[in-house]
């Protein structure tokens, strides 16, 4: 899936003040990182608010990502969750006209055994029409995905990668050294992408991508000094960005950026001043 190497973008869903979705705001965005370098979007994962939204606002968003894209890079659809029954059904409901491919988080709240994490995605992987990509992000599921349990799910010839959120480098090298030939190791955290580039993987599905898709275009294509050198570049914004919770303040950055409003939806808040004046200041510095 060379397609689905390089930067990933994980879309925020912009919000108008009285909470509805912002589609204008959602088109300047798309646009803009297109433009910027992303090789792919991902649709309603984390960073889009997914679990704030209705059934039908889902169905909304990515037919209108669909459209604004107009082809021009691959999307991967965020669906994921803990019944995997449930699941199930949602995959088989779903029309997949025009997705590449699905990133499904490990089961949540339920904290399953590692044997439980197996069979959820291989029913998953067995009802999807187009490949999976698994998502590992112990800090939101409280349970994580062990090396051991990635490569035998690898193994599934519908299960084409990995967005590896632990934040275990030494987790990430056995499976990079353990791993499929064409298996795709992404990195779920964007001070790693240098790091896991280093070990074999392939790329990073970013949060910062929404402001930045230039400089992670650098850091997953460019000379290695480049590389390092826009690495660098983000250590102190990306502090900012989880300050108050993500999307907070990737959609503040955003805001400053004048490409959609920062609202968010309730139990998240919208950035608080102090935040909103260092992200500024951040963002100036870096310009």
């Amino acid at each position: 899936m060379n397609q689905l190497k390089g930067t990933g973008v994980a879309l925020v869903t912009p919000f108008n003040e009285d909470y509805s979705i912002d589609f204008a705001g959602l088109k300047r965005l798309i646009d803009f990182v297109i433009l910027g370098g992303a090789d792919y979007l991902v649709v309603l994962g984390t960073t889009g608010e997914t679990v704030t939204l209705s059934s039908s606002e889902k169905k909304e968003v990515l037919r209108k990502c669909l459209e604004f894209n107009a082809n021009r890079v691959p999307i991967v659809y965020g669906i994921g969750g803990n019944n995997t029954h449930a699941l199930v059904e949602e995959i088989n409901a779903t029309d997949f006209d025009g997705i590449t491919a699905i990133l499904s988080v490990s089961p949540y709240y339920n904290k399953p055994s590692q044997a439980g994490i197996i069979a959820h995605f291989q029913a998953v992987a067995d009802a999807s029409p187009v490949p999976v990509i698994l998502y590992n992000i112990p800090g939101r599921t409280m349970s994580n995905m062990a090396a051991e349990t990635t490569l035998t799910l690898a193994q599934h010839s519908n299960i084409i990668g990995m967005k590896e959120a632990s934040g275990n480098l030494e987790q990430c090298m056995r499976i990079a050294a353990e791993m499929p030939k064409d298996f795709l190791l992404i990195s779920g955290d964007d001070l790693m992408t240098k790091a896991m580039l280093s070990i074999g993987g392939s790329g990073i599905i970013s949060v910062l991508a929404n402001a930045l898709p230039e400089t992670f275009k650098t850091l997953c294509h460019a000379t290695h000094e480049s590389q390092l050198k826009a690495a660098f570049s983000i250590i102190k914004l990306n502090e900012l960005m989880y300050q108050e919770g993500n999307p907070v303040g990737i959609k503040n950055l955003l805001k400053h950026l004048g490409i959609c409003g920062d609202q968010v939806r309730l139990p998240m808040l919208r950035a608080t001043e102090s935040l909103s004046s260092k992200i500024k200041a951040e963002l100036d510095r870096m310009n």
